[in-house]
């Protein structure tokens, strides 16, 4: 091989490269490379082909980004990284899932995958092309349509419902763009379960528990509903918010996560109940365990607590 061809080699992985990461399609390859010159690259062992027609510019470990670049290229026009990959990549936390979501329009066929690609391909009716984001490279669905879809993805319905509750409980999406999704798609797998929890969570059960709460608690033994996430100031003038008051009775109940028993959180409980003890307000606490695994007894102490303060109920 000569000198000129070995400099136009070079500059072709250098344009490739920038321009596509590291990962590459064949076609985006024979922009800057000759088919010899990338049959070559391949042979001589300096760049690899992970799965038929996409090939990565080195031969060492991939990372996590150049997986989904691969997969993404593997899947063809028109296919977007979706449901739990989608959302992880924007920033929703506490859910861990090592394979890859696509979505593809359901016309779409695609190849079988190669054992080491663990992707997971889905095909709907519904896929607008709207529904990928713009500026986001590699290509994925909107937030809200990630959410959707990871929730109906989900092994089991309080997954799906705990996916929904994060997503808006860490500030990713706006309830009322998860509904608007959800309208749209009438064949959505789990549709029912996640109207009901959006409607909750849009009453403001913003975290699983207290979607239990409301579920299993205040519908199950009839209680009168309470505000949700009512805005509050303390003594200090901060703004912090009551899982669910009854304003009228004067009763407020907390549901308490597991972060409550961290010592810096469980400090800032006491002084937020004391602040309600002081203003007359009677503070229920439960731990969300016993919320879901006991309502019987959460609803039993919320309704003497709520005759004591003269309610029927």
């Amino acid at each position: 091989m000569t000198d000129d061809t070995l400099i136009r080699i070079r500059q072709g992985e250098r344009q490739v490269a920038m321009t596509q990461g590291g990962a590459v399609s064949k076609r985006a390859a024979l922009t800057g490379l000759t088919a010899a010159a990338l049959r070559w690259r391949v042979d001589s062992g300096r760049w690899q082909s992970p799965c038929p027609g996409v090939f990565v510019s080195h031969s060492g470990p991939l990372t996590e980004d150049e997986g989904l670049r691969i997969a993404l290229l593997w899947a063809g026009d028109g296919a977007a990284l979706a449901g739990l990959t989608a959302a992880r990549l924007e920033g929703l936390n506490g859910f861990t899932d090592n394979r890859i979501h696509i979505l593809l329009p359901h016309s779409r066929q695609v190849r079988k995958p190669s054992p080491g690609l663990r992707v997971i391909v889905h095909r709907s009716r519904t896929f607008d092309p709207g529904e990928v984001h713009p500026a986001r490279y590699p290509g994925r669905t909107r937030i809200a349509r990630s959410l959707v879809d990871a929730a109906s993805w989900m092994p089991s319905g309080r997954a799906a419902q705990g996916v929904l509750a994060a997503g808006v409980q860490q500030r990713l999406v706006r309830v009322e763009d998860l509904i608007a999704v959800t309208a749209r798609n009438q064949r959505l797998r789990r549709r029912t379960l996640i109207t009901s929890t959006l409607d909750d969570i849009a009453g403001g059960a913003h975290a699983l528990s207290e979607l239990d709460f409301t579920r299993l608690v205040i519908r199950r033994f009839r209680l009168p509903a309470p505000s949700r996430q009512v805005s509050h100031r303390d003594s200090r003038g901060r703004c912090r918010w009551l899982d669910a008051c009854w304003d009228d009775a004067k009763l407020i109940a907390e549901i308490d996560g597991m972060h409550h028993m961290e010592p810096g959180e469980w400090a800032d409980d006491m002084e937020r109940e004391n602040d309600l003890q002081l203003a007359r307000y009677c503070v229920l606490r439960f731990p969300s365990f016993v919320v879901r695994y006991r309502p019987g007894h959460v609803a039993a102490k919320i309704r003497q607590a709520l005759r004591d303060a003269g309610h029927r109920c």
